[in-house]
């Protein structure tokens, strides 16, 4: 039965656009804080530090990796638990050290402990906005919705990496270009806990309309079904991972690779924006596509269209070749970051759903440090072009196992008359 405060309540983007809107702005802000670093922080390493060896110079992303990932599954639970606005707010508090602690650095170490902050930062944040945004919509326009999630996030990603590399440019690589971090965590933080509302009322009222099996299910439950025994949701996890793992690669060697064809610092600015600015504004068309022509399909050609774009950076020999290998790349993203999101939200159910978000993030931004250890270890093994291909293979096969494991997730769920719904499970109801 419907408690009558759950009326009041309602789902939908459009019954709830403004609250949807500020937590696009939000999240923007959040993306703007690692993008401030994108462009740079590889340069500093080596001409700041003289870290030589490529292992020690993407050290950072492992410790990002690493903070992000393991925050991103404490995010849902505590999500759960506490609500999610206090979550939100929490992160950005972690926040507000981190770009002091890039501009007055004097080690390598304190670049680190800067970023095992963002990490935790990002973590917090980047969930649950994605988490409040899926309570607000509903199950009708998932895929738009995070699409323009992540498209406000990577656009910001990409815009700060742009700014930086400009800045750096023109006045050094410290500490002017992480001015713009002091701006980014003081609004994004007065923006959370003054205007942002919290969104559990709307996973009450979700749930009142639902009559699924699996709605009470243990945290170890969810964890191992989003990590393995679903085959949906594990897929899913898988190419998160995956996907990940080449973006880690990305932001370490690209910028490393393009100073090796004689880029200057600009021009390596403006390269690496371009491949998260694709895959930021493309996030708008590809999620809004999967809530019509499905997730499967577009995960899977996704991975494929990333290694394909990996492969045309490595074989360039110049401005134009980098240029059509980051579209490629941030096309291919595109297409499967949005809507590994909103896969989740189609399998997941409410009361477990920013549990299995928080695991498919643990595994997804685990990613980031594979991919900068794999890549070091490979690169200074065999070199950056060896490192590259690497990725790309291991790209493809990611959307290989997403062909032969996944089933098409959109529409799983069976409406029924009075807003109920049904998903068929191999689980008992418990």
């Amino acid at each position: 039965m419907i408690r009558s405060e759950d009326r009041a309540v309602r789902l939908g983007l459009r019954e709830n656009a403004t609250q949807f809107s500020l937590l696009v702005v939000v999240n923007a802000f959040v993306g703007a804080m690692v993008g401030m670093e994108r462009s740079i922080l590889p340069t500093i390493a080596d001409r700041e530090f003289q870290l030589v060896a490529r292992t020690a110079v993407l050290s950072f992303i492992v410790v990002f990796g690493i903070s992000k990932a393991l925050t991103n599954y404490l995010a849902g639970r505590l999500s759960d638990r506490f609500g999610r606005k206090q979550v939100l707010v929490g992160g950005w508090l972690a926040a507000l050290p981190v770009p002091f602690l890039l501009m007055w650095a004097p080690s390598w170490t304190w670049i680190l402990v800067a970023n095992a902050l963002l990490g935790l930062s990002q973590g917090l944040c980047w969930s649950t906005t994605v988490i409040m945004k899926i309570d607000l919509v509903g199950s009708e326009r998932r895929g738009l919705a995070m699409g323009l999630n992540e498209f406000a996030g990577y656009v910001a990603v990409a815009g700060a990496a742009l700014g930086t590399g400009w800045i750096a440019a023109r006045y050094g690589l410290r500490p002017e270009p992480f001015y713009l971090g002091v701006a980014f965590a003081a609004i994004g933080l007065a923006l959370s806990a003054l205007v942002v509302r919290e969104t559990t009322q709307h996973v009450a009222h979700e749930s009142a309309l639902r009559n699924e099996p699996r709605a009470n299910r243990t945290p170890g439950q969810v964890f191992w079904d989003t990590t393995l025994r679903d085959p949906n949701l594990s897929s899913v996890s898988q190419a998160g991972l995956v996907n990940n793992l080449n973006d880690g690669m990305a932001w370490g060697l690209f910028p490393l690779f393009f100073a090796a064809a004689n880029m200057n610092i600009d021009r390596i600015g403006l390269l690496a924006a371009i491949y998260p600015a694709t895959w930021g504004v493309a996030q708008l068309g590809t999620g809004a596509l999967s809530d019509k022509v499905g997730r499967k399909w577009l995960i899977v050609s996704g991975m494929w269209v990333q290694a394909i774009g990996i492969a045309a950076v490595v074989l360039a020999s110049g401005v134009a070749g980098f240029v059509c290998g980051s579209l490629l790349l941030g096309i291919g993203t595109a297409m499967v970051y949005p809507t590994l999101l909103a896969a989740i939200g189609d399998v997941a159910h409410p009361t477990w759903r920013a549990s299995s978000v928080g695991v498919y993030r643990l595994w997804r931004d685990l990613g980031y440090a594979v991919g900068a250890l794999v890549a070091g270890l490979t690169a200074d093994a065999l070199g950056l072009k060896g490192a590259m291909w690497l990725v790309a293979v291991l790209t493809f096969i990611s959307g290989l196992v997403a062909a032969l494991r996944m089933t098409e997730t959109l529409g799983a769920r069976r409406q029924s008359r009075g807003g109920r719904s049904e998903l068929p499970s191999p689980y008992p109801v418990r």
